[in-house]
């Protein structure tokens, strides 16, 4: 009897700790459950990378009081004006077209007869109006509009720090046919034109071959002077280095019969 009771008494022991066991087991399923569900609703990250919007980097860095850049300051400043002004003169030029006027700075040192200034951003277009709000002989057009067109032509076209900033291969190549259709006689282009200082960490910048381009696209211009920077890149100066260097071009002549 004694057995007996021992052995029931056993059994009811035995019975609960199942119990326990099965309880703690279905407590731990519900909650990963809980934790599948929970994961389950978190949205996807899109991982699709966002496309490089030049006008749009160029807008919002003039709209948060960003400038043009090194390039268009101090040494460097002083060095484009130098070679552009000296150029202007030796060649008689009256009516310059530029193609990324900027903040207006590299402007200021400048000296020509009559200039017209396109840029991508209208904070930049109405930055430059009001710097030279007093001086005729300068205009400036914002260029971002899709039904964007220009119709005008001056001596010289401009393009100073631009190229390697036109990320977009269809923003390139409508800026060079615009820059080269612009000119009636010159075009002076100040840029990288070698990809091995291009950075993927800077996503404003892209060095491309630009001469190569002008060659297969514009075979009524030749390539008539070229100049080395004075101040070339040194990445521990880079406010006062610069990897561009000048490039003047001439539209070819057509033959008199």
């Amino acid at each position: 009897m004694k057995h007996r009771l021992h052995f029931l008494i056993f059994s009811i022991i035995f019975l609960i700790f199942v119990v326990i066991i099965k309880i703690t087991i279905l407590h731990n399923s519900s909650i990963d459950k809980e934790k599948v569900d929970s994961i389950s609703i978190i949205p996807k990250q899109n991982k699709k990378k966002v496309k490089f919007n030049s006008q749009n980097y160029w807008e919002n860095r003039y709209k948060t009081r960003g400038n043009s850049g090194a390039g268009s300051y101090s040494n460097l400043a002083e060095f484009k004006a130098e070679i552009i002004n000296e150029f202007v003169s030796k060649n008689s030029i009256d009516f310059v077209v530029e193609w990324g006027s900027g903040d207006g700075n590299q402007l200021s040192l400048m000296k020509f007869k009559k200039y017209l200034g396109f840029d991508v951003s209208a904070t930049a277009v109405n930055l430059c109006k009001e710097k030279f709000k007093n001086d005729t002989t300068k205009n400036f057009v914002w260029s971002g509009g899709r039904g964007f067109k220009n119709n005008v032509k001056g001596d010289l076209a401009l393009s100073l720090d631009v190229i390697f900033h036109l990320i977009e291969d269809e923003v390139f190549n409508s800026y060079m046919h615009q820059l080269f259709d612009s000119s009636k006689k010159f075009v002076i282009i100040y840029s990288c034109n070698d990809v091995k200082f291009n950075n993927k960490k800077v996503v404003h910048v892209l060095c491309r071959n630009f001469t190569d381009w002008i060659k297969q696209n514009k075979k009524d211009w030749k390539l008539i002077q070229f100049i080395k920077n004075r101040f070339p890149y040194r990445k521990e100066n880079q406010k006062h280095t610069s990897f561009s260097d000048f490039y003047i071009y001439e539209k070819i002549k057509e033959k008199e019969d």
